[in-house]
């Protein structure tokens, strides 16, 4: 019986991973977040104008580069899904044409003579 209530609770914390969008975005915030953690210490391997120096001169290093971290992540975590999310209604192949053909634009004449639609002259 015990057992039975664990492995529900455990279907239902884990049922959201399950939600394509929610995977869709964790998986692209995954990414934006391994993304800061490079550029982070892509600037602490090159030590921008003394970068590095002066994050490890303070009294509380953790603090100063879990900020430069957090707004890292913030910035290319965001960016990252939000990229997903604009590329969802893209078509996968180049050569797929829209189901309804070609879109035109449709031409409308103006003058003196023509009243727009729905008013009387």
């Amino acid at each position: 019986m015990r057992n039975d209530v664990r492995s529900k609770s455990t279907t239902r914390r884990l049922g959201f991973l399950r939600v394509p969008l929610f995977r869709l975005l964790a998986i692209n915030l995954g990414i934006g977040i391994a993304l800061a953690a490079l550029l982070v210490g892509g600037l602490l391997a090159l030590n921008p104008s003394g970068l590095r120096d002066l994050i490890f001169a303070d009294s509380s290093p953790g603090t100063a580069l879990g900020l430069l971290l957090f707004g890292f992540v913030v910035t290319f975590g965001s960016t990252a899904m939000g990229t997903a999310i604009m590329a969802m209604g893209q078509r996968e192949v180049d050569d797929d044409k829209p189901p309804r053909g070609t879109p035109t634009l449709a031409t409308q004449p103006i003058g003196r003579g023509v009243a727009p639609a729905g008013r009387p002259r």
